[in-house]
């Protein structure tokens, strides 16, 4: 039997590429469609697809009621985010989530919520399989080059900044820096940000524009020498091999899974 999914934020960039993928997938049944723009109208309007019924609603609550889904993927954005993980958990159904802002305080909540109602969470701030790779090489290459900063480019819509990826990046390089000594130069920034944020020693650089999707550097820096990780998505396609594999492996994990490094094989 086709197991039931729920997309939240339907209506975005990522949530109608999403769409579209569910209704390939023979062993899933696009039961849902929520969002808050474009309520009461047929999906099919915003995506290319013959489905009839398909009607958005901005209740996510009352849609998982009626629908009892399987599963509920979400991609809306970093305010709503946290009420829609508690929505999803406390009515016990498993989430793949790709929305972006979301904290470590915040992933203790989300956890304790996960076993609590004993359902399963998969959130990744990258589904492009390219993109975790690089994550991957980046905190490997971090064992012998200490020095690094980090630039992440994106579409001007992008609400949040940095992106879950570099903070993810950052994260997975502070793992293997354990002897990094900071350079204790007196740095003057005659305009202040122009060094970029620092997340617990990693200097990180946002770019917003039209035109980019999702892009992302590591530079590394020794004498005599640099080295670059680079990733780049030019479509959202790229995403969705990534949203495949996290609907495949959401019934294996337990509880709270962070990052989609942890389920690739």
């Amino acid at each position: 039997m086709a197991k039931k999914v729920i997309v939240n934020g339907a209506c975005g960039r990522m949530g109608r590429e999403v769409v579209k993928t569910i209704l390939e997938l023979k062993d899933y049944q696009l039961a849902g469609v929520c969002d808050l723009v474009n309520t009461g109208q047929n999906i099919n309007k915003y995506v290319d697809c013959k489905e009839e019924g398909l009607i958005i609603t901005n209740d996510l609550e009352g849609l998982i009621q009626e629908k009892k889904p399987d599963i509920i993927i979400d991609f809306t954005t970093p305010t709503a985010i946290m009420d829609n993980i508690k929505t999803g958990l406390e009515n016990g159904v498993n989430m793949i989530v790709g929305t972006t802002g979301i904290t470590e305080v915040d992933l203790k909540i989300i956890e304790d919520l996960a076993i609590k109602n004993k359902a399963n969470i998969l959130i990744a701030p990258n589904f492009a399989v390219g993109a975790v790779l690089m994550m991957r090489y980046a905190k490997e290459a971090a064992r012998y080059l200490k020095n690094v900063e980090i630039i992440e480019l994106h579409h001007d819509q992008k609400l949040d900044s940095p992106s879950g990826t570099a903070r993810k990046t950052a994260e997975l390089i502070n793992q293997n820096r354990e002897n990094y000594k900071k350079n204790k130069i007196a740095e003057i920034e005659s305009l202040s940000g122009a060094r970029g944020a620092d997340y617990n020693g990693v200097r990180i650089h946002s770019i917003r524009l039209p035109g980019l999707i999702a892009h992302q550097e590591i530079i590394f820096g020794a004498e005599g020498q640099t080295l670059t990780i680079r990733h780049d998505s030019y479509n959202r396609s790229s995403f969705m091999p990534g949203i495949r594999l996290a609907l495949e492996k959401i019934d294996q994990i337990s509880g709270l899974v962070y990052g989609l490094e942890n389920i690739l094989d």
